[in-house]
């Protein structure tokens, strides 16, 4: 197992600058998640990572190595794309014996490292199939073989699910991770699909415009977001417009157009002065509904448009001056007839984050 350190990486495309001075440390082992909206730079990122593009400034290590100008097949990495890139005139055996070939391993750990691959995929009884005889999550599976058998220092994956319909990307979430740390494999995994990277990621780091706005464990990332575009990105969210009234412990109180809201810094590095412009992020499922007034953090409103999932119910919730909010309630009770009249909708502390602007 090796560590991936970034240190202060640019790249530039003519006059983009896809790469800002990034750092990032991903430890040993880790299954570690790139995300954020096209053209946010992950996957720049990711293919400096495998030397298919050189940056203009920075430094990249593997573990002590300092492998920035080395030539990508000089790297060992292991690399998975979008497209799985396999041989149609070879079968899958010789697909994933390629590799190794090429690196003159001698036939007969050919052999065994190829059945050995394989049989971690769960493919061992494919070995002499073409790859039009497969199925899209077979061939997944062939290209992660692929990338395992000349086992890599870390593996690099590029939206490797994206492909796949929804129920094979769930299936092959689950296998992808389970073979990373069966391996004990560094991986770097690009996706923009948030329940990916909150499935299965040790921790990720969410990028826009060639900077990191966040590093953390996915809990971390969707409960405390730093930035507004973070609590956008991952998962739903109701922002609310705000200014800082005060600071009390660890809570800051914040005034909107809806309500007084006690909250928590997005960013604790941040702390806003009184009376500046803030945004609250409360998500839709932490919110509660109740028939009596409560004292802290509440909203009074209706029920208007609602969505009836059976687990949990989605609610259009209309504030006394007209703002919709979304709230999730889970076991729904305020349905059907029992949604008429005035609620209260109510959050604790530690579920509403500040912004600042």
């Amino acid at each position: 197992m090796i560590s991936i350190r970034i240190q202060q990486l640019t790249k530039r495309f003519g006059s983009v600058t896809a790469l800002h001075h990034l750092d990032l440390t991903i430890n040993p082992g880790e299954l570690f998640f790139l995300l954020g909206p096209s053209g946010c730079g992950k996957t720049t990122l990711l293919r400096s990572m495998a030397g298919f593009y050189i940056p203009e400034e920075g430094t990249i290590l593997f573990g002590d190595e300092d492998v920035t100008r080395l030539a990508p097949h000089k790297r060992n990495t292991g690399m998975m794309f979008q497209s799985y890139a396999l041989w149609p005139h070879m079968s899958v055996a010789e697909n994933v014996a390629f590799g190794l070939h090429e690196r003159k391993v001698p036939k007969e750990e050919v052999k065994r490292r190829v059945g050995e691959a394989l049989e971690s995929v769960h493919m061992s009884k494919y070995a002499d199939r073409r790859p039009n005889q497969l199925s899209g999550g077979q061939q997944q599976r062939v290209a992660l073989a692929r990338a395992l058998v000349i086992r890599p220092r870390c593996l690099l994956l590029d939206e490797p699910l994206s492909n796949l319909d929804a129920k094979l990307r769930l299936e092959m979430r689950t296998e992808i991770r389970r073979v990373c740390k069966e391996f004990k494999l560094t991986t770097v995994y690009v996706t923009h699909d948030q329940k990916e990277a909150l499935s299965i990621s040790d921790r990720m780091a969410i990028l826009e415009f060639g900077h990191i706005l966040q590093v953390g464990t996915p809990r971390e990332v969707y409960k405390r977001p730093s930035h507004k575009t973070v609590a956008n990105f991952i998962g739903e969210t109701d922002f609310l417009p705000g200014k800082v009234l005060g600071t009390a412990g660890e809570y800051t109180t914040v005034e909107t157009a809806v309500g007084r809201f006690d909250g928590l810094l997005g960013d604790p590095a941040r702390v806003p002065e009184v009376g500046a412009a803030v945004t609250v992020s409360i998500r839709p499922e932490c919110w509660e509904l109740h028939r009596n007034e409560e004292k802290r953090n509440v909203v009074r409103g209706r029920i208007g448009d609602s969505i009836y999932l059976g687990e949990v119910a989605q609610y259009e919730f209309v504030t006394g001056n007209g703002t919709k909010l979304k709230i999730f309630e889970r076991n729904p009770r305020f349905v059907d007839g029992s949604s008429q009249g005035e609620l209260y909708a109510t959050v604790e502390p530690e579920d509403v984050v500040v912004l600042s602007d």
